[in-house]
């Protein structure tokens, strides 16, 4: 769920996905840095938030598994999605990285 999220947004921060998922930060943190030793997520640093995105060149059966995952749990996402909309004191996103 943590790649759905990141794939629909573009770009979020480690607060928004513990927000969204009501899981802890450590946690959170764990799977990403995992999602980016394997090559499938970036991240990038901006004072203390670390923001993270997928990674542009990802292979097409990562984005073709993300696509039928995001289509068989689109009621789901879209309700994490609404989570991440309604939380207050977001950090601020770019649409790209640098």
């Amino acid at each position: 769920m943590l790649m759905l999220l990141i794939r629909g947004e573009g770009e979020l921060c480690v607060c928004e996905l513990t927000h969204a998922l009501a899981l802890s930060q450590p946690k959170v943190s764990r799977h990403l840095a995992q999602l980016r030793h394997c090559g499938l997520l970036q991240d990038r640093r901006e004072g203390s938030w670390v923001h993270y995105a997928l990674e542009p060149n990802l292979p097409d059966w990562a984005e073709d598994a993300l696509a039928a995952a995001a289509r068989g749990d689109a009621e789901r996402l879209e309700m994490l999605q609404a989570s991440i909309e309604a939380m207050g004191d977001r950090p601020e996103r770019r649409a790209a990285l640098c």
